[in-house]
Order: C-alpha cells, then structure tokens, then sequence
C-alpha cells in the first residue's frame, strides 16, 4: 500500500512544516509559512499562555490555512499552555524538551493532531502509545536543542519501530535531502533553518547574513557537559562558552554568558554575543528568497532528483 505523504495527512500543499523556533516563530511567520504551501508553526517557547494566545489570534487572522503551535514542555507554565491549546482547538501540536503524555488526550479530545519531537527510537514509541498521531524524529545536525544521532541513523530505525507517520528533520534544505528523508520512510520533513533566509522570516539581518556566509563547519554545539547541547554558529560567545566547559566552570558562570543570547541574535542581530542557532544545512544557504521560492526550489530538485535516480 503506497504511504501517505505529509502533505495529504495534514491537507498542506507541500510535505514540509516549519520547526518551532523559539523568538522566531511568531503567528505572522506561521501564517506566512502556511500561505506559502507547507504548515507554518508558532513557537510558544519564552510566552505565557496568554501571549500564544495572542500568538494563535494573530495567525487565524491572517491565514484560513491550516498552522500549529510548538510547546516546549520544560517551560515553567506548560499546564498553563497547554490547558489553552486544548481551550483554542489548535489544528496540530508538535512538542519538545520532554514528555508531552499527560496533555496528549486533552489536546486530541480537542480535535488537535499531536506530534511530538523525538530524538530516539524509545522516546518514538512511548509517544505513539500515548496516542500521537506521528513524531518528528529530529537528527543532531538540527540548530537549536539537538540529541546524538544523526537524521541518517534515526529516521529509518523510528520508522521500523512504530506505527504512525515519521518526519524527518535536521539537515534538510533542499530537495535531494527531502528525497533522501522519504527514502528513508519519512512522510515529509521538518525545517526550520533553512527558512531563517526568507523575505518574511522577522530575525535581524545580521542574523540572515551570518548564515549566507556560513560554511559547512561553521556551526558547534556547545552545552553537552551541562545536558542542554545547542547547536549555534560559531562566534565569540561560542568559543568563550565552549572554554568554560573545557575549563569546567559552574553553571552560574555558564548561563551568565547565555543568558539573553538567543533575543541578542534575533532581534538585535548581535554578532559576538548573540546565540545564533542553526543547523549543519547553514553552509548550503546563499541568498534571501521569499518562502513561496524555496517552498517551490524545494520541491522543483526533489522532483528532478527522484527522475535522475540510477536504476538497480
């Protein structure tokens, strides 16, 4: 039986969502990804619940087309947030940073899909038995919060292990990696990087510009000896991070360096000490597009990659 791809699971044009990119992903993005062809996403990381609220109110006004909201279930408020979700009737929720099953059956008695973020074949199959309707299984060369193993390794050994539909996420930016994501057994993809270069994504420039001119080894992963590894760009911030673990600092120390980081890198686009989160894809990245393009550039190669296949 053919599977079925993202696109007509969610009624999306494209099988591609956006990831929940904390300080990022407001409703206007999330509505302009979904305007564009794939499932925009809002991140409520950082908001109280009545500022993803606002958040949820902002997107429907702008499109009729189906979006999500993101939970980051670490967030001090996340009874709140989730009680809310439940409250909106939100169309999909993905989660991260932890175990979403005690909210699952609200959020699916509310008409919500659920899709969990995972980065292991155990966490995959805990979440399909608390009834989520699919997960993202999320390689280590994602930006941002990442686990240990690759896109490559995990995607095909989550879909071996459960039931429900995968989608593949870190390390896709282009149409051969959406490709290779579905050869996998993935029913789409995951991306977040890839669409910090768009017209309409709201991050400051510099933060765009740091990633047109990012190469292939330009990204790190700092915060592994504190259990929170992060990938970002490389910068001064990073490097001095990276030497206080090799030092083994406190954590006082560490998070004093971090703290703000994310909101220096997005909104006043702070080149030294701002925490620009990024996936491995940033080297591939050469120029600002309107998301209707990469959508389309995407979806363009993938066609052409799949026609150029070698015959066994």
């Amino acid at each position: 039986m053919r599977r079925r791809l993202l696109n007509e699971l969610l009624g999306i044009d494209y099988p591609l969502i956006q990831g929940g990119m904390a300080q990022v992903a407001t409703g206007q993005f999330a509505a302009a990804v979904s305007n564009a062809g794939s499932l925009g996403i809002i991140a409520a990381g950082g908001l109280s619940s009545e500022q993803v609220r606002k958040q949820i109110h902002a997107a429907r006004e702008l499109t009729s087309k189906p979006f999500g909201v993101n939970v980051m279930l670490m967030a001090p408020d996340v009874e709140a947030v989730a009680a809310m979700l439940a409250e909106e009737k939100v169309f999909v929720i993905t989660t991260g940073a932890g175990n979403p099953s005690p909210y699952i059956a609200d959020w699916k008695l509310a008409g919500s899909k659920v899709i969990p973020v995972v980065p292991s074949v155990a966490l995959a199959q805990r979440m399909e038995k608390a009834g989520a309707d699919a997960v993202v299984a999320e390689g280590t060369e994602s930006g941002g919060h990442v686990g240990e193993l690759t896109t490559m390794a995990l995607v095909p050994q989550v879909v071996d292990a459960v039931s429900i539909p995968v989608i593949a996420a870190g390390g896709i930016a282009s149409g051969r990696q959406l490709c290779a994501a579905l050869a996998l057994g993935a029913c789409g993809a995951q991306m977040g990087t890839a669409l910090l270069v768009s017209e309409e994504c709201p991050v400051h420039p510099n933060y765009k510009q740091a990633l047109i001119v990012a190469k292939d080894i330009s990204t790190v992963v700092t915060g592994r000896t504190m259990g929170a590894p992060v990938r970002i760009l490389k910068n001064q911030m990073a490097r001095e991070y990276i030497k206080l673990e090799k030092e083994a600092a406190n954590r006082e120390e560490m998070e004093a360096l971090t703290l703000g980081s994310l909101r220096r890198a997005v909104f006043e686009g702070d080149r030294e000490t701002g925490s620009f989160m990024a996936g491995q894809v940033a080297g591939q990245l050469d120029e600002i597009q309107p998301l209707k393009t990469i959508f389309e550039s995407i979806m363009a190669e993938y066609r052409l990659t799949l026609a150029g296949l070698p015959q066994l």
